[in-house]
């Protein structure tokens, strides 16, 4: 029999076909095989769940290949190759590169809207024909723009045409026109009605706007004063007045606090439950108190003492209840039960003391002492009641009982003598090395030995010179006698200076072995309390031991890695943080600063700053001389030590060999030059001032200043010519030197210096002054002409509050209303310049200037002068002269710099009545404007620099701006 031949042999395998799927056996498959042999294999029913349930664990892969760009499960099984990073790194380039391309583009665009949008507000509402118009007016000339007739002019003939054209029509017919209410209200006054200024509502009630105006009166100083607390840091509230009402509050009875009787049932209840529980003893004893029954008090408290024998809470309790002789027995009572409570024993002591009986407080605390001798405590009190060599005995004692008690240590030393308590600090260093205590305590022992020893040689120095010998006496023999006497008491001074350095020596030493052993024993201290023990010292006296602590400890809590620069900077902040309330630390912090870095110059300013505010005249002088040493090209320590020995100590010709000095080691200096002229000029040597101006003008080495203080000190001495040609030539060599312009201007006539300060524009076209000087000198002639010079101003240097402040000003001479619609668009431009919100305050009518000066402190910063100068004469128009003064004082401190305020502040002082005290404001005010030496403001400049003011001093320059201000010209009253 043949065998069958299947007709599937020799032919290709089916798609997805793999052998013994069918009768299970797959187990030669491979992973790629297996999704398709599967899918296609499985069939059925079952084949369908299974395919759901490969779908449903899924997990959201199945999105992965929906994006072309996601690689993830396209390229996860491939190797990153360097291949890969470079083509990265290229695609990565060309993205920011496409990136910077699209910001210049985006950025061209916004700048090219930008200039549109600008011009069109520029042209906004402007004809074009106009602007070709204004563009041929750039050709005209001066002669040709003068003959322009003025806008007043044509509006006042228009006027008179008006006028005539009305009175024509009147002689034609009469007119009629409705009566004003104010007219009527006025005819009703008149007929005898009565009126009232109120309102009426739906129920009949009339509305009182009288009150409501005071009330808004009475709301707006309410948040003027709150804000200017808030601006000053202080407020409205008194605390001494707030407790001492806290204090008058009490309890209105017994039932505000509880039932009594069911407090009493429930602290017997607790006393009976436990006999043994001293507080609810002491709480049923107090209640009882409270409850006004003191008899039944003391029979519980006594009660308690039976109980409770070994409480001290309960036998202090009832010594307080209890009267004076029973509390007695009661102690002694006590201190049979306790004989070692310290407590029982300062009670009974107190108890003495306060009967008065000083013998029997000392028995009771030798008695204590007894039993307790380890209290300090009763040590200290017994001491206290004993006589000095008593003390040292019993204070000798208590050393050997209580070792470590530094206090007795140290009231030991302060009883015994130099060498004694030398000895006896030693053995507290030995008993106790880790107090810092006794270190410090053995340094002032140190100093006041020096300082006795130095005062004693000084005395004899003083006793050397003897009496001064008789008239009678041989004069060669007196004037020879003096002589020694003088030698022998200058040797003895000496003497005195060389001990006492040699006991600070010994003071430093002392500091810096106690820094070291300190740090050795594990007790050492960090800089802050370092600064506090030297801040200590310093207040009881012991100056040269604050010195020596600083000294010691100053490289205390800086790493070994720290700079010298960084140091000497936290040294010198540490110093500015301690002034004024301890010089002597701050000079002693200021001294390690400029030792640290001896070169820098900021130092060395701090140190003579100290000293010239707090210090002698002579110290500050020894620290700038040592400045200038260590710093001979800082101009400005050469200038401090001129001034100082000019200013404070009036001496000239040391100034003078000072600036010689200075000039010396800086040739090239322009600051000291003119230095060098000013006190020339100032001290009576106009001539020699010239000459060194004269020589420094020929120098091509310094700059315009020279050339301005020539032509001042040329127009102060008369010499007007001369100052106009040195002007003239400065402005042609320093076209840039606005200062210059302006004193050729006001040397000038009127017509030249219109043109000078035409040329000054164009070569300084952003200084505001040269504007506002061409609008002042224009506004006398033609007002629209001063108009428009500050017009311009103001497009070439926009928000500048100074240019804003002179338009408003010119059109406040004309219409107050112009001149407020103005200031409104000035305050949208500068909303934050204080001068125009103090301008707003003055231009708006007295109802609403509290509004407003609220809105300006809102909108301004705290304490801008401006606005509290401003302020403080609203309150000085209401007639608060408090509120004024406070107000003045407030302007003054946040800028001292501002003459105007000075100048306000005086004036009010001068017009109010004499003080019930003894107190004289004007003179503090000018003590105080002197001391500050303003230079600023809208009104003190001119003054101050008036050549007939040069040699005024400060309060007189005052006197005259304060003068200035009561005409009307220069400021408006409030």
């Amino acid at each position: 029999m043949y065998p069958v031949t299947k007709d599937f042999l020799g032919k290709p395998a089916p798609p997805g076909y793999v052998a013994g799927l069918g009768r299970g056996a797959s187990g030669f498959t491979t992973r790629s095989d297996i999704g398709p042999a599967r899918e296609g294999a499985t069939g059925g029913k079952e084949g369908s769940k299974r395919g759901r349930a490969d779908d449903d664990n899924d997990d959201g892969n199945s999105g992965r290949f929906a994006n072309a760009e996601n690689e993830e499960g396209l390229f996860s099984g491939m190797a990153y190759e360097q291949d890969d990073e470079e083509a990265d790194q290229v695609w990565a380039m060309i993205d920011a590169k496409m990136e910077r391309r699209r910001q210049q583009r985006q950025q061209q665009r916004r700048r090219a809207k930008g200039a549109e949008e600008e011009g069109a507000r520029a042209d906004e509402g402007e004809d074009p024909e106009l602007r070709g118009l204004k563009r041929q007016l750039q050709g005209l000339s001066e002669a040709e723009w003068g003959a322009i007739p003025e806008v007043s002019q044509v509006a006042e003939s228009a006027a008179r045409a008006k006028r005539r054209r009305k009175a024509a029509v009147g002689r034609r017919g009469e007119r009629f026109a409705q009566v004003s209410d104010s007219t009527m209200v006025a005819g009703l006054g008149l007929a005898g009605h009565d009126r009232e200024i109120g309102t009426e509502t739906e129920a009949g009630a009339m509305t009182d706007l009288v009150a409501l105006g005071q009330a808004r009166d009475d709301v707006l100083r309410l948040r003027l004063d709150q804000a200017g607390d808030s601006a000053s840091g202080k407020t409205t509230v008194d605390p001494r007045g707030y407790l001492t009402s806290l204090n008058t509050v009490a309890v209105q009875n017994a039932a505000d606090i509880g039932d009594i009787a069911r407090a009493r049932t429930l602290l017997r209840s607790v006393v009976q439950t436990n006999p043994k529980h001293a507080a609810g003893w002491i709480a049923a004893a107090r209640l009882e108190e409270v409850a006004k029954k003191p008899a039944r008090a003391r029979a519980l408290i006594a009660q308690a003492c039976d109980n409770c024998p070994q409480s001290e809470d309960v036998w202090l309790e009832a010594a307080r209840l209890n009267p004076r002789d029973t509390a007695r027995a009661v102690l002694a009572s006590a201190a049979r039960s306790l004989p070692r409570s310290v407590r029982v024993w300062t009670c009974a002591a107190e108890l003495e003391a306060r009967a008065g009986d000083t013998a029997a407080q000392r028995r009771v605390l030798r008695r204590a002492l007894e039993f307790v001798p380890t209290s300090v405590a009763l040590w200290k009190a017994a001491v206290a009641l004993e006589p000095p060599d008593d003390a040292r005995v019993l204070l000798a004692h208590a050393v050997e009982l209580v070792p470590l008690s530094v206090d007795l240590w140290l009231a030991l030393a302060r009883l015994e003598t130099y060498d004694k308590a030398q000895r006896v600090l030693n053995r507290a260093r030995r008993a106790v090395p880790t107090s810092h205590e006794v270190w410090i305590a053995a340094a002032r022992l140190e100093e006041s030995q020096g300082r006795a020893e130095a005062h004693h040689q000084t005395g004899a120095a003083t006793t050397s010179l003897g009496p001064i010998k008789g008239q009678d006496q041989d004069q060669d023999q007196n004037q020879e006698g003096t002589e020694k006497s003088l030698k022998l008491a200058e040797g003895s001074l000496k003497q005195a200076e060389q001990i006492e350095s040699q006991y600070h020596a010994r003071v430093l030493r002392v500091m810096t072995k106690a820094v070291a052993s300190l740090a050795n024993s594990g007790a050492a201290l960090d800089r802050d309390a370092w600064l506090a023990q030297a801040q200590q010292c310093e207040r009881d006296g012991y100056v040269a031991t604050c010195r020596a602590i600083v000294a010691a400890s100053g490289a205390v809590g800086f790493d070994a890695g720290d700079s010298d620069a960084e140091r000497s900077a936290a040294w010198a902040a540490e110093a500015e943080r301690l002034v004024p309330g301890s010089l002597e630390t701050a000079r002693a912090l200021l001294a390690l600063a400029v030792e640290a870095q001896p070169g820098r110059a900021e130092l060395w300013r701090a140190a003579a700053d100290l000293e010239r505010a707090h210090g002698p005249a002579a110290a500050a002088e020894a620290v700038l001389r040592r400045a200038v040493q260590y710093c001979p090209q800082e101009e400005v320590l050469w200038l401090m030590a001129a001034k100082d020995k000019w200013a404070r100590q009036g001496d000239v010709a040391g100034a003078r060999v000072i600036l010689e000095e200075a000039f010396a080691a800086n040739p090239a200096s322009e600051a000291i030059m003119l230095a060098a002229v000013k006190l020339e000029a100032e001290s009576g040597q106009p001539a020699r001032a010239l000459k060194l101006l004269e020589r420094a003008r020929s120098d091509r080495g310094f700059g315009a200043r020279v050339w301005i203080k020539s032509a001042a000190l040329l127009r102060q001495l008369g010499r007007a010519d001369d100052a106009l040609a040195v002007a003239a030539q400065g402005t042609a060599r320093f076209p840039q030197a606005h200062k210059l312009w302006l004193i050729q201007a006001q040397l000038e006539p009127a017509a030249t210096a219109r043109q000078t300060l035409s040329r000054a524009l164009r070569a300084c076209p952003a200084e505001p002054v040269l504007w506002t000087s061409a609008a002042a000198l224009e506004a006398g002639a033609s007002v629209p002409r001063a108009r428009a010079i500050l017009e311009r101003a103001r497009v070439h240097i926009p928000r500048e509050p100074q240019l804003w402040l002179a338009a408003v000003r010119l059109e406040a001479r004309h219409s107050a209303d112009a001149a407020r619609a103005l200031l409104a668009r000035a305050l949208q431009e500068c909303p934050r310049a204080g001068a125009l919100w103090a301008e707003a305050i003055v231009l708006e009518p007295r109802p609403q200037r509290k509004a407003r000066s609220v809105d300006a402190m809102k909108n301004t910063d705290a304490g801008d002068p401006f606005v509290a100068t401003a302020v403080a004469r609203l309150f000085w128009s209401e007639r608060r002269p408090e509120k004024a003064r406070t107000w003045f004082a407030r302007a003054t401190a946040a800028d001292p710099d501002f003459g105007d305020a000075w100048a306000w502040w005086l004036r009010f002082e001068a017009e109010q009545p004499p003080p019930d005290d003894a107190s004289d404001h004007v003179a503090r005010v000018e003590a105080a404007c002197a001391a500050a030496a303003p230079c600023h403001g809208q009104h003190w400049p001119p003054i101050a620099k008036d050549p007939a003011n040069a040699r005024l001093s400060t309060v007189e320059v005052l006197r005259l701006v304060a003068a200035h201000l009561g005409t009307a010209a220069a400021a408006p009253q409030l």
